[in-house]
């Protein structure tokens, strides 16, 4: 299934002659660098991502720079200079110092080379020329490199074609793709959430190794997975980095339930529908409505369900009963996997995806008060993050149906604002609590407390009786009496 639909056109690059990138570069952080490396005899450049989203005219306040020789002389020279207007600080393990100075912050580092073992994403790292450097980076984008010392300041060094690839919106390694992701497995991630935030494509030969490479992510941490992962689903349109995860074959080792959802079974001439690309299509309109990260990982898992819970009834075809709870429940277990957090936010997930059916069957039928009340008592203070959800789980093609369903959506929400209006926390819970029940009856914490509890919240829920003491009461009272609990 294409997503054209979902794919924006990418404005090409300006391209810089070496004068206008002086200028662009004319801040006091970068003359004083490139003084202080001049006054040492080595060479330095601002390097990576800066140096790209300079062509992108995307804001950007890290700044890498690479200096043929010690980094660590260098920024120390640096704060020397700068005095107390600015803070260091040294990473001698690694051979990179970070200077802190009004807003921006630059990291040093010594130009080097790497070499890997098979088994391992930690490199052997050598001193090296500026070329040394340039061959170790990522992709081609993030290999270009801006002269900072003073004869050549504002040069760029661009030995692997950056530009044009920038300019083609592309995303391609500087050496052989296969040994940059054999060397370092998270550079296959990396590529994806590249492509992804940039709305760029994947070059051919890119992309087929990663498909040879896939299983190379197994050596990878979850914790670096997690951080690539988030990073795609806070893209703008994060389908397409699921997408390309999915054909290059990364999806199925690091996410195979939401893989696996990338299926169309057909009997009697009756299909139901992808249900990938429809999650798909629910986390981009998620994505453009909100920036909430969580929301946005219950949008994808929403349906995640749905392969264990797929019968075909002849009767009326293809079913998915209860796929919302089997989903709810295989959140824990995804979460502790990709080693995403598992407090509060596995739990919200986790509500999203048990309580994204409940709108909706308000919204077939007619909306209620009752059903309203019961929908807000599950969800709390997430009840707008669901609403969201739930609209942008309508992606039907039937427009009268989908019409529909909006328009009872925004009776639901018209329920909601005017049950809030009315503090409905305080008119859900019923004003007679446990303790007094127990003490009402002498009881100790069991059973019949929580069957009476439940008892006078049904019946606030559903508006059979007004939440105030006296009504309640009497409810409270007829109740025991069947349960043949009396007061004294």
């Amino acid at each position: 299934m294409a997503f054209c639909s979902l794919i924006r056109t990418f404005a090409p690059v300006k391209l810089y002659s070496d004068q206008a990138l002086a200028k662009i570069l004319d801040k006091e952080i970068f003359h004083l660098i490139g003084d202080v490396a001049d006054g040492m005899g080595v060479e330095c450049y601002v390097v990576g991502g800066y140096v790209r989203d300079i062509f992108l005219e995307r804001p950007s306040n890290d700044i890498d720079v690479v200096v043929v020789g010690s980094g660590i002389a260098v920024a120390e020279a640096l704060k020397k200079r700068l005095g107390r207007k600015a803070h260091l600080s040294v990473f001698k393990n690694f051979g990179t110092a970070q200077v802190k100075f009004g807003h921006e912050e630059v990291e040093f580092v010594g130009a080097r080379k790497e070499s890997y073992s098979h088994d391992s994403r930690k490199p052997v790292v050598e001193n090296g020329t500026l070329e040394d450097d340039q061959n170790r980076r990522d992709f081609t984008i993030n290999a270009m490199a801006i002269c900072l010392n003073k004869n050549r300041f504002g040069q760029l060094v661009d030995p692997f074609d950056g530009i044009a690839d920038l300019e083609d919106g592309i995303v391609a390694t500087p050496l052989d793709p296969e040994v940059t992701f054999s060397d370092d497995p998270l550079r296959m991630m990396r590529c994806i959430r590249f492509a992804t935030q940039l709305n760029f494509q994947i070059e051919e030969e890119t992309f087929e190794a990663l498909q040879r490479m896939a299983e190379r992510i197994r050596i990878v941490s979850g914790e670096r997975i997690e951080v690539e992962l988030n990073k795609i689903m806070m893209a703008p349109s994060p389908s397409k980095g699921f997408v390309d995860l999915q054909r290059s074959g990364l999806l199925n080792i690091i996410l195979p339930e939401l893989a696996a959802l990338d299926i169309v079974e057909q009997r009697n001439g009756r299909a139901h529908k992808n249900n990938f690309y429809h999650t798909l299509a629910v986390l981009d309109n998620v994505a453009h409505q909100s920036d909430c990260l969580w929301l946005r990982w219950g949008a994808l898992l929403h349906d995640i369900g749905k392969t264990k819970s797929k019968r075909w009834d002849p009767a009326i075809g293809w079913t998915f009963h209860n796929h919302n709870l089997i989903g709810a429940k295989m959140v824990p277990a995804i979460f502790r996997r990709l080693k995403l957090p598992m407090g509060a936010e596995m739990k919200y997930v986790q509500q999203m995806v048990d309580l994204h059916m409940r709108p909706q069957v308000i919204a077939d039928s007619e909306v209620t008060d009752s059903a309203v009340r019961r929908l807000i008592n599950d969800a709390g203070d997430n009840i707008d993050d669901l609403m969201t959800l739930c609209e942008a789980d309508i992606t039907s093609k039937n427009e009268v149906r989908k019409k529909m369903f909006l328009e009872n959506f925004r009776m639901v929400r018209e329920k909601l604002a005017d049950l809030k209006e009315k503090d409905y926390k305080r008119l859900l819970q019923p004003v007679i609590d446990g303790n007094e029940i127990m003490e009402l009856f002498h009881l100790q914490p069991s059973r019949e407390v929580g069957v009476l509890k439940q008892y006078l919240k049904e019946a606030v829920l559903d508006n059979r009786v007004e939440n105030a003491r006296e009504p309640l009461m009497r409810l409270l009272l007829e109740k025991a009496k069947t349960m043949g609990l009396k007061t004294t």
